[in-house]
C-alpha cells in the first residue's frame, strides 16, 4: 500500500479539485473586488481595509498552492471492497461489546471527518481493522482503554 500521507479516494480527489476551483475562481474574484473597493477609499498607507484584503489575498494564494501540491502528489487508491476485507476506501460496519454499531469509511488523514463517518486509515481503530473480514473480532487500544469490535460487513 502507498504511503498514507498522499493517499486519497477518487471522491476525495474530486473534492480537492472542487475546492481548488472554487478558490481560484470565486475566492480570487471576491478578494479582487475587496481590494478594488478599498483602493477607491483613498490613501493606501492608512487604509486598513486594503491591507486586510491584501493579507487575505496572500493567505488565499498560499492555500491554493498547497491544494495544488496535494492534488499533484495524490495517489488515488481504489477501494478493495471486492476482496471482502477491510482496506483503504472500504466502508466497514462494526459492533462493539454493548451491541452498538458504527459505520466508517477508511480514508486518508486529509479526508478524515469522524462526524461524517470518515475515519483516517492511520488511526488506531482503522489500523486494528485493516485486513479483517466480516465476523472477525479485533482489539483496539484507545486512550479510554481496550475496546473489542466485531466486523459486521465490509463494502
Amino acid at each position: 500500500m502507498p504511503d498514507g500521507t498522499n493517499m486519497t479516494t477518487a471522491e476525495g480527489l474530486a473534492a480537492l479539485q472542487r475546492e481548488l476551483d472554487e478558490l481560484e475562481n470565486e475566492g480570487r474574484r471576491e478578494i479582487a473586488e475587496r481590494i478594488k473597493t478599498a483602493r477607491e477609499w483613498g490613501d493606501l498607507k492608512e487604509n486598513s481595509e486594503y491591507h486586510d484584503a491584501k493579507n487575505e489575498q496572500a493567505h488565499l494564494e498560499t492555500k491554493i498552492a498547497r491544494l495544488r501540491e496535494r492534488i499533484a502528489g495524490a495517489v488515488v487508491v481504489e477501494d478493495s471492497a471486492g476482496d471482502g476485507v477491510v482496506a483503504f476506501g472500504s466502508t466497514v460496519v462494526v459492533r462493539d461489546d454493548g451491541g452498538a454499531e458504527q459505520t466508517w469509511q477508511l480514508v486518508s488523514s486529509h479526508d478524515a471527518s469522524p462526524r461524517e463517518g470518515r475515519l483516517s486509515v492511520e488511526s488506531p481503530m482503522a489500523a486494528a481493522l485493516l485486513g479483517s473480514a466480516p465476523g472477525a473480532t479485533v482489539s483496539v487500544s484507545l486512550p479510554r482503554g481496550e475496546r473489542k469490535l466485531t466486523v459486521v460487513s465490509v463494502s
